[in-house]
């Protein structure tokens, strides 16, 4: 039977899939996204209600949740056409493949560089969920086990089994997933500055942006900051470990004490970018620096990644 996703395109023959220990749990429309990639969820919908899917003979809803050896039955379908996928440069693949900081069977750590989206859509063509498919393309599922933004660099987590990107998703939720970042920001951050405990709320803007800033109607939102290095009344390297996982949180909190974090184009002004982008910083500085888990089998897995050695030269200029 059938177990690798098929390419986008038209598929003249009936697909069979048996589902395995690993992949049971989910529900089959969730399923059925990464497996038939391309496919619109109004499409997936429709064959379901249709009855062009169905599992061990029978119709089912979206929400049904697969079982081990179930079987489902794909009538040949056609999904739309959305032009090729972009391409993968092999230097860009080798990049990836320096960048890797831990692999077992069930995790990839890799050292994500700034500039790569982790996954493409909303006009990006190629993102790094898709780069990595290419690197490793004997593995049969790869998932992003959670997001960090397109400009900040480091480690991102991307599960190769469905049980582990379970399991990462609770270690998440349950907050036994300890991350630390790396930010340099405007100014000189006082040593007794240690936590920000600041409510964060989402603005959606009709240009589609979205920004997030304080405002006591928000999240609840806390962030631990020491001072790893000072650069006169500069710049500061400091270091930010969340305890909560709101979006761009270390980047509003650093702004809300007045030290916005170098290249933040959203939360840093124009005119402190330009200073340090002729002083050669191009990139939002913003680097998640290391994880620390309890891995299923009890170990504990404690993992860094180090900032780019242009980035350290840059900063021993200053």
């Amino acid at each position: 039977m059938s177990s690798a996703p098929p390419r986008t395109g038209t598929f003249n023959h009936v697909q069979l899939v048996e589902i395995d220990s690993d992949q049971a749990g989910q529900r089959i429309d969730n399923f059925l996204r990464t497996f038939l990639k391309g496919a619109p969820k109004t499409l997936i919908y429709r064959l379901l209600r249709k009855g062009e899917i169905r599992v061990n003979k029978k119709r089912t809803k979206p929400d049904y949740k697969l079982q081990a050896n179930d079987q489902i039955r794909i009538a040949p379908i056609r999904l739309p056409e959305k032009g090729e996928p972009a391409p993968v440069s092999q230097g860009l693949l080798a990049l990836l493949e320096r960048s890797v900081i831990f692999e077992s069977d069930a995790l990839l750590i890799i050292n994500k560089p700034s500039g790569i989206a982790v996954h493409g859509g909303s006009g990006v063509t190629l993102g790094l969920i898709e780069a990595v498919r290419k690197l490793r393309p004997q593995a049969r599922f790869l998932e992003l086990g959670h997001r960090i933004d397109r400009d900040t660099s480091g480690c991102i987590m991307i599960a190769k089994k469905r049980s582990m990107l379970r399991f990462l998703h609770e270690a998440l939720r349950q907050r036994t997933v300890y991350k630390s970042y790396q930010a340099l920001v405007v100014g000189r951050w006082e040593s007794q500055v240690k936590r920000v405990d600041a409510p964060l709320l989402r603005d959606e803007h009709r240009s589609g942006e979205r920004t997030v800033r304080v405002d006591p109607a928000g999240k609840a939102s806390m962030t631990d900051f020491a001072v790893i290095r000072r650069f006169g009344d500069t710049a500061t390297l400091i270091e930010a470990r969340p305890k909560t996982g709101r979006t761009h949180q270390i980047r509003v909190h650093t702004q809300y004490c007045k030290h916005p974090i170098v290249g933040d184009v959203k939360y840093t002004s124009d005119e402190m970018n330009t200073k340090f982008r002729q002083l050669g910083f191009k990139r939002l500085m913003l680097h998640a620096a290391g994880l620390r888990l309890t891995l299923p089998d009890g170990e504990t897995l404690q993992v860094r990644a180090p900032l780019d050695d242009s980035l350290v030269t840059l900063m021993d200029k200053l």
